[in-house]
């Protein structure tokens, strides 16, 4: 990965997925200088969800740039063996979607920001159901990140990946084979980080995250901004 070269962040998640990193291919990083707006701390960093290979290189990423997030992710990921414990000691917090507990994600994450944490949360809800390899822009958002940001004041991040999907997507085989290749692939993957906004309008961190995307697409090749964005 280029252009930083500071120390991964303490927590076992987090240092596993910068020794990872690595593995995934080829990570190039832009826009990182937006994550020193206020210190780096108290921000609601959103990104788009492509592949099961995202959270590694969010982890990775952000470790590698000193930061150490609290991540808002399925609650069915607390129940897995080792990973489950792991989630608590660090305090990432479970989203029980399509229950009573679902609001009490946001209580957290808000603790969280009040403690000067950054909160990772991918405002798509969920993973894609396509199974080809190339990107495609960010769905429609789910309204959790913006009600978090007008609750605590905190500014949200944008953060575009391109790429990750080369690395696994498709069905289960394919995806194991993607990651068991994917040192020797060495496939390209680009994040870029935007401009931390307040959402102060309508749709202000849709059209944001899209542009973080269509920057991350663009590094990737300059001449290929999927005809979807377009």
């Amino acid at each position: 990965m280029n252009d930083h070269r500071a120390r991964p962040a303490g927590g076992m998640l987090t240092g596993a997925a910068g020794a990872l990193l690595p593995a995934l291919g080829r990570i190039t990083v832009s826009g990182a200088e937006q994550l020193a707006e206020g210190g780096g701390r108290g921000l609601i960093l959103t990104a788009n969800h492509t592949s099961l290979a995202d959270p590694v290189l969010m982890l990775g990423v952000l470790g590698r740039l000193g930061v150490r997030p609290v991540v808002l992710a399925t609650a069915g990921l607390w129940k897995v063996p080792v990973l489950g414990r792991a989630l608590v000691r660090e305090g990432h917090v479970p989203v029980h979607r399509g229950t009573a507990r679902a609001g009490d994600a946001l209580v957290a994450a808000g603790a969280a920001l009040a403690a000067g944490r950054c909160v990772l949360l991918y405002p798509e809800g969920g993973l894609p159901r396509y199974r080809a390899s190339a990107d495609r822009p960010p769905r429609p958002l789910k309204s959790g990140a913006v009600r978090l940001a007008e609750a605590t004041g905190a500014r949200l991040l944008p953060i575009g990946h391109a790429g990750a999907r080369r690395v696994a997507s498709g069905g289960t085989a394919k995806q194991l084979a993607g990651w068991v290749t994917a040192p020797l692939r060495r496939p390209r993957v680009h994040v870029h980080f935007g401009t931390p906004l307040h959402p102060d309008r309508d749709g202000a961190l849709e059209t944001a995250l899209a542009e973080a995307w269509s920057s991350a697409v663009r590094a990737l090749d300059p001449t290929d901004v999927p005809g979807l964005y377009r």
